[in-house]
């Protein structure tokens, strides 16, 4: 099959092409290396696939519009490409319009009217449910971000879309996704370079807000299964472990050894105090389930960040 993959080179997306280049696929990916962070970073998460012989890939800006020749014969598009972070987003409102509603507004204009089309799967985010988010999919949607708004405006789109113009679309509310090339402005990644380093960790608010995190692996499972989603359908994906922020980091003091400094700061505007998927509807529909424990996602990951740190060293000696 041809598969899309919009935001091919960040942290779920090369994961993503990984596997479905493995599965036989036929990939195109796309990427327009927002300064979100450093280019280097999005590169490194392409290195061990760039080359493949069944891969294209294109440095696009969706947002520009969508060459009809890139995406007109694709049988499965997975629409990862999004602008991230709710702090950022209150400052900055018009990028993420920009590159989480525009650009999604950009391809299904692109994809209206497809032949080939199977789905059209988008990568949505729990950050639609709010400050509590945790339950099943009919939750009341009440962002609580810019960010949220964004990606809750672009579930519409999709919406419509399929409505008016029979676009088949399935979304996918991810929870709280993490494991090896996590983003570097996310919590663990944080947490767990500042531990390595011995050097203080900037908790917001009280730690005792819950994640019901997914690892890396698990989450890409999942996205594979939605190519048989039935169309319209909108699912939440999360891993199924309730943790606090305080418990994640008792288990990575445990896991790499010595104990976290912690610096008290403010709870930061729109952060999510309750995380946490029922995932019943895509276990039904899917027969997915998670298999990664908190503390094995936590303990790859940290052998990931130990490797890279290890490699940050060397070069700077």
């Amino acid at each position: 099959m041809r598969c899309v993959v919009t935001g091919a080179a960040g942290f779920i997306g090369s994961h993503l092409c990984e596997r479905l280049l493995a599965d036989g696929h036929t990939v195109v990916g796309i990427d327009c290396f927002t300064d979100y962070y450093p280019r280097a970073i999005k590169e490194r998460n392409l290195s061990s696939f760039r080359h493949h012989p069944a891969l294209t890939f294109y440095e696009l800006d969706l947002s520009t519009g969508v060459p009809a020749d890139i995406v007109c014969a694709a049988d499965y598009v997975f629409h990862l490409a999004a602008m991230a972070g709710l702090t950022r987003s209150w400052l900055d409102f018009d990028t993420y319009t920009r590159h989480n509603l525009t650009a999604t507004h950009r391809l299904l204009e692109a994809l209206k009217g497809s032949p080939t089309l199977k789905r059209l799967i988008y990568a949505s985010t729990s950050s639609v449910y709010g400050r509590y988010a945790s339950g099943d999919e009919s939750l009341p949607t009440r962002p609580s971000s810019p960010y949220g708004i964004t990606k809750l405006a672009a579930e519409q789109l999709c919406r419509v879309y399929g409505d008016e113009f029979g676009v088949p679309c399935v979304v996918l509310r991810y929870f709280s996704v993490y494991g090896p090339r996590q983003r570097p402005e996310m919590g663990y990644h944080l947490f767990i370079n500042a531990m390595l380093r011995g050097e203080p960790i900037k908790l917001t608010g009280d730690g005792l807000q819950v994640r019901g995190n997914t690892y890396i692996a698990d989450c890409i499972e999942a996205t594979v299964r939605a190519m048989q989603a039935p169309p319209g359908e909108i699912y939440n994906l999360g891993g199924g472990q309730l943790v606090t922020v305080l418990e994640v980091l008792h288990k990575l003091e445990r896991i790499i050894g010595q104990p976290a400094i912690i610096e008290r700061h403010p709870p930061r505007p729109g952060d999510q105090l309750a995380t946490g998927a029922d995932v019943t509807k895509l276990t039904r529909h899917l027969g997915w389930k998670p298999t990664t424990s908190i503390d094995d996602g936590l303990a790859q990951q940290v052998e990931w960040q130990k490797t890279l740190l290890g490699n940050y060293d060397d070069r700077q000696g």
